[in-house]
């Protein structure tokens, strides 16, 4: 089950917009009152051309342009008291304020235009990363599941954080990841990653086979161009007779640039241990009672995309995990976040310090939590979260009491 980050929602009531609307009407009324009142060889009028430029910055180009209206408006008021609007100084004070309230105001256009494409950005952006990550299933064998993806705000670029989990005749297989950049070819390699996954899971004995596994699929070729695999493309279409890799021809230029952290577990049915394959990933944290235990493995391997230039050996390293524990996976745009005065976000303390019960309420709490320490609840990185928990096993149930004897 995923958790959505909460939006912000508006009032209809008096906003800081209508607020701000009000302050160039003030700067018209006091520069006005001011050269009326100053002496005949001072002019103010220059400063009502302020306004409209305050305008420009907040408001649209129809409230910009009657802004800069009303200020010509006022000009030509003075004008009339002060002397005669034909006056040399005044006729070209007042042709150019309408030169600088045309301007600003076709300013303000462009920037409302490049607001409403953002907004149609980030939707499109929030679209395509629900169709890369499906929502995990609430009920996953034995284990009790929650997930929660936040995107950056900068601009509307999309993230390439995944997750996903798999069912397998013994247990079940997970995987959390982040690649390398943003945009779309962040999601064609998560998307990459993730149909990679979803393949092997049930197919790979082991968790170094499938680490492997993942590793062909997204390792570029020797000049970078792709990977290869059963379904890279070729000259006569896909190629369907590949030994076990995998590709959608979506790659980087340049090899070496392009990559994926990752972990990967294996959780069996039965049992009180998880296996751990850790690819240059953030370790998971493990949650027993007060204490929050980072599961650090002892031979991480390098990145998947990277395992080629760094060879090293794909290692399983098992840790304890109970019925009543809570694994918390999560990419580094957690850890990453940053306060008003860049501290980043202490992840394992805010996590000791929850003591509820259950993955949804810690994800809960831990996305409020992450939210309020960044400023005004901007993320600079997109960031996901799992938390699983593993269920106590039912009680036996007790023996029929034997049928009394017949008469």
């Amino acid at each position: 089950m995923d958790l959505q980050a909460p939006r912000a929602v508006r009032p209809r009531s008096l906003t800081p917009q209508h607020a701000l609307s009000a302050v160039p009407f003030a700067m018209i009324v006091l520069v006005s009152v001011g050269d009326l009142l100053a002496p005949p060889d001072v002019h103010l009028g220059p400063f009502l051309a302020a306004a409209p430029a305050v305008a420009a910055s907040f408001a649209g180009p129809r409230t910009t342009a009657f802004i800069g209206a009303v200020a010509v408006l006022a000009q030509v008021i003075v004008a009339m008291v002060r002397g005669s609007v034909t006056d040399l100084n005044h006729s070209f004070q007042i042709i150019t304020l309408l030169l600088i309230s045309v301007f600003v105001t076709f300013f303000a256009h462009l920037r409302e235009v490049h607001e409403k494409e953002l907004v149609q950005l980030r939707s499109v952006a929030e679209a395509a990363q629900l169709v890369v990550l499906r929502p995990l299933r609430e009920r996953v064998g034995p284990l009790r599941v929650a997930s929660v993806y936040m995107a950056a705000a900068a601009e509307a670029q999309i993230g390439g954080d995944l997750y996903a989990a798999a069912r397998t005749a013994h247990g079940t297989r997970l995987i959390i990841g982040d690649v390398r950049g943003k945009g779309l070819e962040a999601v064609g390699d998560a998307a990459l990653v993730l149909g990679a996954f979803r393949a092997a899971a049930h197919q790979e004995a082991d968790l170094p086979s499938l680490a492997a596994y993942l590793e062909r699929a997204v390792a570029p070729d020797l000049d970078g161009s792709q990977a290869q695999g059963p379904f890279s493309e070729g000259e006569g279409g896909f190629d369907t007779h590949g030994e076990g890799d995998t590709s959608v021809g979506y790659r980087s230029d340049d090899p070496g640039e392009a990559f994926i952290t990752a972990a990967l577990l294996d959780i069996p049915d039965t049992g009180q241990a998880l296996r751990l394959v850790n690819c240059g990933h953030p370790p998971p944290l493990l949650l027993r009672g007060n204490r929050v235990i980072p599961l650090e493995v002892d031979q991480p391997a390098p990145p998947l995309g990277l395992v080629s230039l760094a060879p090293s050996q794909l290692l399983a390293e098992s840790f304890p995990f109970e019925p009543g524990d809570i694994l918390l996976l999560y990419t580094d745009g957690v850890l990453e976040a940053r306060d008003a005065h860049g501290g980043f976000y202490p992840l394992a303390e805010r996590a000791a310090a929850w003591n509820g019960t259950g993955p949804h309420a810690l994800l809960r709490h831990l996305r409020d939590d992450l939210l309020a320490h960044t400023p005004a609840g901007s993320l600079g990185d997109d960031a996901a979260m799992v938390a699983i928990e593993r269920l106590r096993p039912p009680a036996d149930p007790a023996p029929a009491a034997p049928p009394p004897p017949s008469v």
